[in-house]
């Protein structure tokens, strides 16, 4: 399902569902991204969307993004959250130069330093430092723990966002699981910070969800294995006795 949750110029299609909390973010190096009020919005329409999913009888999610800059807003928000340097949480993105990586690491600093983020206030961090699509995958695993469903992390920018909710609501990753973790530096250390392993180790520089769903045959062995392997006395096999 896509959502414009806040894109800048309106996409006018009957596929794309009309969210839009404001039209793009501010430039959080000067002042916040968005108000407060915008923020829990946008995870309120995260929540939302879960409940439609759930009411049409899905029992998987996966939240992917379309973002641009969001390498840049999901490494703000992670050092706050995490106490982390920039210089240890910023990659390279879509593929910065040298002297781009650093610009990006000034702009963090500059962002952090402009808006005093509190890192124990998550929506106040998001409105400073998040994009709309940070805050409304957010509200996708707040929602996923609600109504019950497993929503699978994606990448980095997905994996801030179950870090956003599990920092709201800590009992909400059981319903998170991660897919793969990507090329960013932050990336491992987000998971571990969210408990989570990946299964998939790629090097992948992309969101969008696609790492999500090349896990999905991973998850279906998985259960196939769990639902309908034979068990050692259908096989004939003699159970294993430990040794002394």
């Amino acid at each position: 399902f896509p959502v414009d949750i806040g894109v800048v110029r309106p996409i006018k299609s009957e596929k794309v569902l009309q969210f839009s909390v404001r039209r793009g973010t501010a430039n959080f190096a000067h002042e916040p991204a968005m108000t407060r009020k915008e923020a829990i919005e946008a995870v309120e329409i995260g929540i939302k969307m879960t409940e439609i999913c759930a009411e049409k009888g899905y029992s998987l999610l996966i939240g992917g993004e379309m973002g641009i800059g969001n390498t840049t807003t999901s490494a703000a928000v992670s050092c706050v959250l995490l106490g982390r340097a920039p210089e240890e949480m910023t990659g390279r993105g879509a593929g910065l130069s040298d002297d781009g990586l650093r610009r990006k690491i000034e702009v963090i600093h500059q962002g952090i330093a402009v808006n005093h983020p509190e890192k124990t206030d998550v929506i106040g961090v998001l409105s400073a430092l998040g994009g709309l699509d940070i805050a409304g995958l957010c509200g996708v695993f707040l929602g996923g723990a609600l109504e019950n469903i497993p929503v699978i992390i994606d990448g980095f920018i997905s994996s801030v966002a179950a870090l956003c909710a599990a920092r709201l609501c800590p009992t909400a990753t059981k319903a998170m699981f991660a897919s793969h973790v990507s090329a960013e530096p932050a990336a491992c250390i987000v998971l571990e910070a969210l408990g989570k392993k990946p299964l998939i180790t790629a090097n992948m520089h992309l969101g969008e969800g696609t790492g999500a769903v090349a896990s999905l045959p991973l998850w279906d062995m998985a259960l196939a294995v769990y639902d309908n392997c034979y068990s050692f006395t259908e096989g004939g096999i003699a159970p294993y006795t430990p040794q002394c």
